[in-house]
C-alpha cells in the first residue's frame, strides 16, 4: 500500500517537473536558429525539443534497415541468420530437455529410460561432458559396467571432467574388489581436488587396509589442517598409524626408526596401551629402564592394562616374588583404586604366597564383580589357605561360565579380538577397538583359565621362579583350573545292548565317567534280594556288578564293579531264557 501511493506521487512529480520545465522554456522568449544554404530555421524551445525526439526516432528507424539489410547480405553469403538461430534454439531446447529427463530417470533408478535419454540428448547438444557424464551414470544404474568403464574413460580426455571420470573408475574398481588399483586412482583424484572429503576418507580406508601407513598418515595430516577432524581425534589416529608404521619397521628389522616411531606415538596417545608397551619394550631392548619405566607407570595412570604390567615385569624378569612386589608398588599408586590394580596386587601376592595378602587386595571383586579371572585368583587363595578341594572347585566352576572381564571389542560391530588391531577383523573400521568388557558373556574365543595369574613368571607351585618364566606358570593355572573329579576320571569298557541280551565284543564301548556307585538292594530273612531271586541278580544286560566287598582296583566297598559277560562264555539259565530263539 505503501509502495503504490510512492510510485503515484513519484509520477505526478515527473509530471510536475516536465510542465515547469515547459513553462520555464516558453517564458524565456528565446529562440533557436538554424542557419543552412542560405536557409535560416527559428525554433522556439518547446519546438527545438520535438525536433530532436522526432531525430532521435529517426536514426533508430535508419539503425533498424541498416541491420536489415546487413542481415540480408550475410544470407546471401551463407552464415547464420534468424533462422538458423531459431532452429539452433529448437535443438537446444529438446536437448536439454532430454537430459533434464535422463537425470530424474537416473534419480529413479530406470536405467535403460537414462540410457534413451542421454543419447537423445548427446543428439541435440554439443556439450559432451554434460552428456557423457549422464551417459555413464545411466550405464552404472542399468548394470552395464562396460560401457559405463568407457564412457568414464572418454570423460579423462576433458580436463573439466577428469576428477569425475577418475572417481567413477575408482567406485567400480572398489565395486570389483580391486583395492590396489582403487588407491592409486583414489591418490590421482585427490592430487586433482586435496580438499575433497570423500576422497579424502575413501583414501585413508584404502591406505590402512594396503598397510600405507606413511600415506595415511599424510591424509590425516591434511584433514587436521583443513579442519575436518578434532585435533584430539586426529592425534589419536596418527599415533596408531605410527604405531602400526613402527610395528612394521620393526619386523624389517629396523629398531631404531621403530623405537622413535612408538615413542611417538605413546606421547601422542597416552592412553594407546600397544604403543606403550613397545616403546617400554624398545627401551628395555636398549638397556633403558628408567625410559621404560616412566612410560609405562603413565600409561598405567591414564588406563590400567594387563599388557602394561606384563611389560613393566619384562624390566627386571629374574626377580624373585617379594622383590617383583616391592617394585611394583610404584606402578599400582599411578591407580590404586582401578579394579585392574586390585586384581595385579592380588597375583603378585599370590605369587609370594601371601593368601592372606591376597584376599585382601582382592576385597569383594568376587561377588560384586564375579568374572574368570578373580574367581580363578579366589580360587588360588582358597587352595594356598588349604582349603577343601571341593571349595575350590566351587570357585572354579563359577569361573567356567563367568563373563571373561575386559577385552578387545570393535564400537562398530561388537566383534571380540584376542589382541589389538588397527583394524577390525569384522568390518575393517578404523581405531574402533576399545578395552572394555562385553555385553554379551562367553563370546570370546580364549579357553577358560588362560587370564588367570598373568603375573606369576616363573613361578611354579611353591612360587619359585622358573627357567622360561611362562612354561611353569601354564602348568599351575592346568594345575588348580583342572577340578579332582577330571583327573580321577577312569575309562571303562561298558556293552551298549537291551537288556536280557548277550553282548558280542563290538556291543562294548568305552566312557571316561567315573564309575557310578550303586546301593547293594536289601536282602531278606533267606539272605537273598529280590533281584536275585528273580533269577537275573545285579546284571542289566552288560554284565554283573558286585556291590559288596572291596574292588580289585582298591575301590571301597558299595562302588559299583562292572564284570563283561563273555559271549563265547554259556549264560546263566536264565538269560537264555530271555533271549529269543532268533538271537541265540
Amino acid at each position: 500500500m505503501l509502495l503504490s501511493l510512492l510510485k503515484i506521487l513519484f509520477f505526478f512529480a515527473v509530471v510536475l517537473a516536465i510542465a515547469l520545465g515547459a513553462m520555464q522554456l516558453s517564458e524565456t522568449g528565446q529562440t533557436l536558429r538554424l542557419e543552412y544554404a542560405g536557409t535560416e530555421i527559428a525554433l522556439t524551445p518547446i519546438k527545438a525539443i520535438v525536433a530532436l525526439l522526432v531525430l532521435m526516432v529517426l536514426a533508430w528507424l535508419v539503425f533498424k534497415l541498416l541491420g536489415l539489410a546487413l542481415a540480408f547480405i550475410r544470407f546471401i553469403a551463407g552464415d547464420e541468420t534468424a533462422i538458423s538461430r531459431y532452429f539452433a534454439r529448437s535443438r537446444e531446447r529438446k536437448g536439454y530437455d532430454a537430459l533434464g529427463e535422463g537425470m530424474l530417470a537416473v534419480a529413479s533408478g530406470e536405467g535403460k529410460l537414462a540410457l534413451a535419454k542421454a543419447a537423445r540428448a548427446e543428439k541435440f547438444l554439443d556439450r559432451p561432458h554434460i552428456t557423457d557424464l549422464l551417459t555413464a551414470q545411466a550405464a552404472e544404474v542399468a548394470g552395464d559396467s562396460a560401457r559405463a568403464n568407457a564412457t568414464y574413460r572418454k570423460l579423462l580426455e576433458d580436463e573439466r571432467t577428469r576428477f569425475v571420470g577418475i572417481r567413477g573408475l575408482m567406485r567400480q574398481k572398489l565395486e570389483e574388489g580391486d583395492t590396489r588399483a582403487a588407491m592409486l586412482l583414489a591418490q590421482k583424484a585427490y592430487a586433482i581436488k586435496p580438499s575433497h572429503k570423500e576422497i579424502q576418507n575413501t583414501l585413508l580406508d584404502l591406505q590402512t587396509r594396503e598397510h600405507d601407513w606413511k600415506g595415511a598418515r599424510a591424509i590425516l595430516k591434511d584433514k587436521r589442517r583443513q579442519g575436518e577432524l578434532p585435533k584430539d581425534v586426529a592425534l589419536r589416529r596418527d599415533a596408531v598409524l605410527a604405531l602400526q608404521e613402527a610395528s612394521e619397521v620393526l619386523a624389517q628389522g629396523n629398531s631404531i626408526s621403530a623405537r622413535e616411531a612408538a615413542i611417538s606415538a605413546a606421547k601422542a596417545s597416552p592412553d594407546l596401551i600397544p604403543a606403550s608397551v613397545l616403546a617400554a619394550r624398545s627401551y628395555i631392548a636398549q638397556k633403558d629402564p628408567r625410559n621404560a619405566t616412566r612410560i609405562l607407570e603413565k600409561t598405567w595412570s591414564v588406563r590400567p592394562h594387563p599388557d602394561v604390567a606384563a611389560a613393566y615385569a619384562e624390566i627386571v624378569p629374574d626377580e624373585t616374588p617379594n622383590a617383583r612386589l616391592r617394585r611394583f608398588e610404584a606402578l599400582l599408586r599411578k591407580n590404586p583404586d582401578h579394579e585392574e590394580s586390585r586384581l595385579l596386587k592380588a597375583e603378585l601376592l599370590l605369587a609370594a604366597e601371601d593368601f592372606p595378602g591376597a584376599r585382601r587386595a582382592l576385597g569383594d571383586l568376587a561377588e560384586s564383580h564375579p568374572t574368570v579371572r578373580t574367581l580363578s585368583i579366589m580360587a588360588a587363595v582358597e587352595r594356598g589357605e588349604g582349603a577343601d578341594d571341593s571349595v575350590v572347585r566351587g570357585w572354579l566352576a563359577r569361573a567356567l561360565t563367568a563373563s571373561r572381564g575386559p577385552q578387545w571389542i570393535c564400537d562398530k560391530c561388537s566383534n571380540v579380538m584376542s589382541n589389538w588391531a588397527p583394524v577390525c577383523d569384522s568390518c575393517a573400521g578404523f581405531d574402533t577397538l576399545t578395552w572394555r568388557e562385553p555385553e554379551e558373556k562367553g563370546s570370546a574365543p580364549a579357553m577358560p583359565g588362560a587370564e588367570m595369574l598373568p603375573l606369576l613368571v616363573g613361578a611354579s607351585g611353591k612360587g619359585k621362579a622358573g627357567t622360561d618364566g611362562k612354561a611353569s606358570d601354564s602348568a599351575d593355572v592346568e594345575a588348580i583350573a583342572t577340578p579332582e573329579p577330571a583327573k580321577k576320571a577312569a575309562r571303562t569298557e561298558i556293552a551298549d545292548v537291551a537288556p536280557g541280551m548277550v553282548p558280542r565284543e563290538e556291543d562294548y564301548v568305552e566312557v571316561t565317567e567315573p564309575a557310578t556307585t550303586v546301593t547293594a538292594p536289601e536282602k531278606d530273612a533267606s539272605g537273598e534280594s529280590p533281584s536275585e531271586k528273580s533269577g537275573t541278580g545285579a546284571r542289566a544286560g552288560s554284565g554283573a556288578v558286585k556291590a559288596d566287598g572291596p574292588a580289585p582296583n582298591g575301590k571301597a566297598t558299595g562302588e559299583a564293579e562292572i564284570i563283561p559277560v563273555r559271549p563265547d562264555v554259556e549264560p546263566p539259565e536264565e538269560a537264555q531264557q530271555a533271549v529269543p530263539a532268533s538271537k541265540r
